[in-house]
């Protein structure tokens, strides 16, 4: 027996490839059935240029149908509806414990344990496939809510969780907080943030890009947006909460220099080059915190469907682009602020 699984090849190349049968072998893990998934932010430009060698499937944000599963797991049957956290984790080491999930110590890889990145991310598969094979399903499977779309579940294992820890703790400790998103580097994710604030009660967002159609999608959200056309400069106006989304170091260090004394900077863009330097005198003088990670998706799920049951946080608001499954070839490295690939 054989799935189908979008594969990418090489650079600008992706298309359908046999691949045997994932085997349940593991009793902890768990076999389930991809019925819609989105593109991450970097899957396009990962396609696009080969950050990684090929070929491998590709998806890492899906939420799915349950098929069968090991004779250690008790939480799951065939047939349940779950969302799939992108980043593999075991739920017993030491990193799992203290909910640093995307840390974890057990599953380890280049660029951290997880679906849809080959060999770099562990060799765990990729979701865009007729089967999908989960280790640790109980700890690591999250419940998908009946009344929620597939096309809107998709959404949430990476992107729409990585706008949402940008805020979200910086928002518990300074409730209606202003909130200042700069760039589009990672198309999606600055917008996410944008619902993200608003839904949790930030009573300023701004945001500023060089897209006018993000600037745009900004404005429908709720944020004060700002279309730049010039350079980056020394910095903009300050805001305890700031997000870099530039994926430029001159747009990197002016978010740092815009958020205030004490204040927080959280970038979601990714640096490539060995170093990238960063204004560490005028940060040091204010007490500004930066953080930077990958988004800790099991670690947030359950706050982020939270906001979304209650109606707060609609990620489907943020233009997304849908497609049906057998059309994923062609759509993959075509330009969209989000792409889901529906089979549901």
């Amino acid at each position: 027996m054989s799935v189908r699984q979008l594969t990418f090849i090489e650079a600008g190349r992706v298309e359908w490839r046999e691949a045997p049968d994932p085997e349940l072998g593991d009793p902890a893990a768990a076999l389930v059935r991809p019925l819609a998934v989105a593109r991450c932010d970097i899957d396009l430009p990962m396609a696009a240029e080969g950050f990684f060698p090929g070929p491998f499937a590709v998806g890492h944000e899906t939420v799915a149908e349950v098929v069968a599963v090991g004779d250690a797991v008790l939480r799951w049957r065939a047939g349940d509806r779950v969302v799939v956290p992108y980043q593999v984790s075991c739920g017993t080491c030491d990193a799992c414990r203290a909910e640093q999930f995307g840390g974890c110590r057990t599953y380890r890889a280049p660029a951290g344990g997880a679906f849809g990145f080959g060999a770099a991310g562990g060799g765990h598969g990729g979701a865009v496939a007729d089967l999908l094979l989960v280790p640790v399903a109980d700890h690591f499977l999250v419940p998908a809510p009946d009344r929620l779309p597939a096309r809107l579940l998709c959404t949430l294992p990476d992107n729409v969780v990585d706008g949402y820890r940008t805020v979200g703790p910086p928002l518990a400790e300074q409730p209606g907080a202003e909130v200042l998103v700069v760039g589009g580097a990672a198309s999606s994710i600055g917008l996410y943030a944008i619902a993200a604030a608003i839904a949790l009660g930030s009573e300023r967002v701004r945001y500023v890009d060089t897209d006018t159609e993000r600037c745009t999608a900004a404005e429908s959200l709720g944020a004060d947006a700002e279309h730049l056309q010039e350079p980056w400069p020394r910095r903009f106006s300050s805001a305890p909460i700031t997000i870099d989304n530039t994926g430029d170091e001159a747009g990197l260090a002016a978010t740092l220099r815009s958020t205030d004394a004490y204040g927080t900077c959280t970038s979601v863009a990714i640096y490539f080059g060995a170093t990238t330097p960063i204004p560490l005198l005028e940060m040091y003088t204010r007490g500004v915190t930066f953080h930077v990670s990958r988004a800790d998706s099991r670690r947030f799920l359950p706050a982020v469907l939270a906001l979304i049951n209650d109606g707060a946080l609609d990620p489907l608001a943020i233009p997304t682009t849908i497609i049906p499954w057998d059309q994923a070839p062609d759509a993959w490295l075509e330009p969209a602020t989000k792409l889901v690939v529906d089979r549901s």
